[in-house]
């Protein structure tokens, strides 16, 4: 890319090495280069520059405008289906902003537009903090969504999304099943649940049982939401 009369120089001497911004916001719009740059890895390290990716940044613009510029792709209504991923969304965007962590943050977006068109539906609000986020790298089109969904007033002064920790709590969670001290099965099962039902859904596990066949079962330890041991002999 050309900075400075270094790379001026450069660029009339290797023109075909050099990157010139102006081609780049000419042939994709500003906000492409804005978030291919903000995408390609942390600030302070030197990354190779690379067209696919910029056909990349403009393909994630053109998916964020085609779902969240159809009104019957928004609802007022809100079943809790992306509620964790947008909660989730929004606490990584906002401390990877304050870290300068741009690209990070942008594959949070990526993985939260992703989840919205395999659930088909986006709540209204979710949609616009969504759009809060990204009008930060890519202010034109921030900009133009904002005003589609039906707001007269500019989204720089908006107030920032906020998310909710009670929504970031997991509904369940992975625990090992060991068979005299080593791991014989994973199972997933529902936080906090009582030791009896797990237990019994560790004994119902196909590699338990060829485990645990033909020996006596002298004891069961379950250590909550970590384990499952069962000492056989």
């Amino acid at each position: 890319m050309i900075l400075g009369e270094n790379g001026i120089k450069m660029g009339k001497r290797f023109p075909e090495f050099v990157v010139n911004p102006s081609d780049i916001v000419r042939d994709y719009g500003a906000d492409t280069l804005r978030l291919y740059e903000m995408f390609m890895g942390p600030l302070e390290v030197s990354k190779p520059w690379s067209k696919n990716g910029v056909e990349g940044a403009r393909k994630f613009i053109n998916r964020v405008w085609n779902f969240f510029t159809e009104p019957e792709n928004l609802t007022d209504d809100n079943d809790g289906s992306l509620a964790k991923v947008y909660h989730q969304t929004v606490k990584k965007v906002t401390n990877d902003y304050e870290n300068l962590a741009f690209n990070t943050a942008i594959s949070q977006m990526m993985i939260f537009v992703n989840e919205v068109y395999k659930n088909g539906k986006c709540p209204k609000e979710y949609a616009e903090g969504l759009v809060k986020m990204l009008s930060c790298i890519t202010p034109h089109v921030g900009e133009e969504i904002w005003s589609i969904l039906g707001h007269n007033d500019t989204i720089a002064f908006e107030s920032w999304p906020v998310y909710d920790e009670a929504q970031l709590v997991e509904d369940t969670i992975e625990i090992v099943v060991q068979i005299n001290g080593k791991i014989k099965a994973k199972l997933n099962i529902a936080v906090d649940s009582d030791k009896d039902s797990v237990i019994a859904l560790a004994m119902e596990n196909e590699d338990v049982k060829k485990a645990v066949e033909g020996k006596n079962i002298v004891k069961q330890i379950y250590v909550p939401n970590k384990l499952v041991n069962i000492v056989a002999k």
